[in-house]
């Protein structure tokens, strides 16, 4: 696939998620597990417009905060915190097609960072679109928050 990479601001979004640390091998199993749980929770607690999964990953120790969008804050349970995205200006791109291939859209943001000498800030986060058929065509938007 080939990815149009460029650089916008973005608006922080409320999220109800799950924050853990966790392996890199570990992601394929977790995310799922961890956006089924918080939604779950978020329709349970009648949480405002659960809306697209969401994967934040705060550092390169994969420390992983991993839900929903939701339209306002609410008060944490034992398990599921009110966060937010990242806000600020971002390198993003598209994904269409498998999770298993969302590694190259975040190789594409990293060369598209070197070629046009932006520092990455630390955190990244993938956005899960909402289920299409057939189910190997998913979009998922990834950002790379830049250093200003």
């Amino acid at each position: 696939m080939t990815y149009q990479v460029h650089s916008v601001t973005v608006p922080s979004q409320v999220t109800a998620v799950i924050r853990a640390r966790v392996p890199q091998h570990e992601l394929a199993r977790v995310v799922p597990a961890f956006c089924g749980e918080v939604w779950t929770f978020a329709r349970t607690a009648q949480l405002a417009s659960p809306g697209r999964h969401v994967a934040v990953y705060l550092d390169g120790a994969v420390t992983l905060e991993c839900g929903v969008e939701i339209a306002a804050p609410f008060a944490d349970s034992a398990r599921v915190v009110c966060s937010r995205t990242p806000a600020g200006l971002v390198a993003m791109t598209t994904h269409i097609g498998a999770y298993e291939r969302l590694g190259e859209a975040h190789s594409a943001i990293r060369e598209w960072c070197e070629e046009h000498g932006e520092t990455r800030a630390g955190p990244n986060w993938e956005v899960y679109g909402h289920w299409v058929d057939p189910p190997a065509q998913p979009r998922t938007d990834v950002y790379y928050l830049l250093a200003r």
